[in-house]
């Protein structure tokens, strides 16, 4: 009988450990794909900027955020946290891809961030370009861009 209950134990042991692992290794795939978790921990890591649009790259380990006030910021997963980072007028380097579908971006300001960015499409990956690109203007740079269109 004392057997008998040591293997019950052992089998209920053994299906919780591999529970545990399935819920583990999912948590892991799903990266960055829930935009609502995205919008979460952004908010939650600059309360202050109120966002305006998402887009996450291909393989969901990155998400691209648009703030209001036309600045830009970055989400990664890595690997057991997720790192938001507000990306600072022209403190960046973007430069397309081979595959025309993503960008290699240099963070001046945060290097561990540099990487290849693959996106669904090229548009997705030209929107967040400009979006960054709209980040690189400094402000006085803005007003003579500004007074040279309204001359035209």
């Amino acid at each position: 009988m004392g057997i008998i209950v040591w293997c019950v134990l052992f089998a209920i042991v053994i299906f919780f450990a591999f529970a545990a692992t399935r819920m583990a290794a999912q948590n892991k795939e799903d990266g960055l794909h829930d935009t609502g978790l995205a919008i979460i921990e952004f908010g939650r890591a600059f309360p202050n900027e109120a966002i305006r649009q998402l887009q996450p790259t291909e393989n969901g380990q990155a998400v691209f955020v648009r703030l209001h006030d036309n600045k830009a910021g970055v989400m990664r997963n890595m690997s057991r946290h997720f790192a938001c980072h507000l990306i600072q007028p022209g403190r960046v380097r973007v430069v397309s891809s081979q595959t025309g579908r993503g960008l290699v971006i240099e963070f001046l300001d945060a290097p561990h961030h540099n990487g290849d960015f693959e996106f669904a499409s090229a548009k997705e990956a030209s929107e967040v370009a400009l979006w960054l690109l709209g980040n690189y203007i400094a402000e006085p740079d803005k007003d003579l861009l500004i007074s040279a269109a309204n001359k035209q």
